[in-house]
């Protein structure tokens, strides 16, 4: 078991925070193919919208002790994203678990396994990512376990400080090396973009005509 120092991503500043805070993970989802969790990792609440900054655990089996840790570690903002290191069927976070993040206003929990108290989290409306539900929990036994190190979660290697957006459709970590401001110009761009396609389909625009699949598709004859 080990306990390694925070990780502070100094590049993540408030301004670019909020501004990600007003993107979708399919938005940039149209121009990076990179850092998106398995599919399987769904959101337990509807509605959710979540922008934080990771803070890792990894833990394995029945064992949640470093859950335990991590969740009294990790603060405002954070998103603990949590590696079951392959364990598919215990619940490592349970109602306990979402109360104790909420109460340090913690963004998000993600797992790459099952929850559990699924009640007691919509209840709380704590966002928590997993796999699904499973009635089969943990213990805390001091086993193993290592926080603020490099973890897998939905196929995805997850760096403590990488930036994580989420939401209904999914789950999305943005390296601390990424080009922030060009994801965020060509995703807010594509935002200031969309009203106005609307406004032309309602005008009785083809989809195909607005962008540029009509125009590929001269090239093959088959417009």
């Amino acid at each position: 078991m080990k306990i390694l120092p925070r990780v502070h991503n100094e590049r993540l500043t408030d301004e670019i925070i909020n501004r990600f805070k007003e993107v979708e993970p399919a938005t940039i989802g149209h121009y990076v193919n990179y850092g998106f969790m398995n599919p399987t990792i769904k959101s337990m609440l509807e509605n959710v919208k979540v922008t934080g900054v990771a803070f890792t655990v990894k833990t394995a089996g029945k064992d949640s002790v470093m859950v335990h840790k991590a969740v009294s570690l990790a603060g405002e903002g954070d998103v603990l994203v949590i590696d079951r290191s392959g364990d598919t069927k215990h619940a490592c976070v349970g109602g306990v678990v979402a109360y104790a993040a909420n109460s340090r206003k913690i963004s998000c929990v993600i797992i790459d396994g099952p929850c559990t108290d699924i009640q007691e989290i919509r209840k709380l409306g704590m966002p928590v990512f997993a796999t699904g539900l499973s009635p089969l929990t943990t213990n805390v036994l001091g086993q193993s376990g290592e926080i603020n190190t490099t973890v897998q979660c939905g196929g995805v290697v997850v760096e403590p400080g990488d930036l994580i957006l989420a939401d209904d459709n999914g789950v999305l970590v943005i390296p601390k090396d990424a080009p922030y401001e060009e994801l965020l110009e060509r995703a807010e761009a594509s935002i200031i973009r969309e009203p106005k396609t609307k406004a032309l389909l309602d005008a009785g625009h083809t989809l195909s005509s607005i962008g540029k699949a009509d125009e590929l598709l001269k090239e093959y004859s088959l417009s």
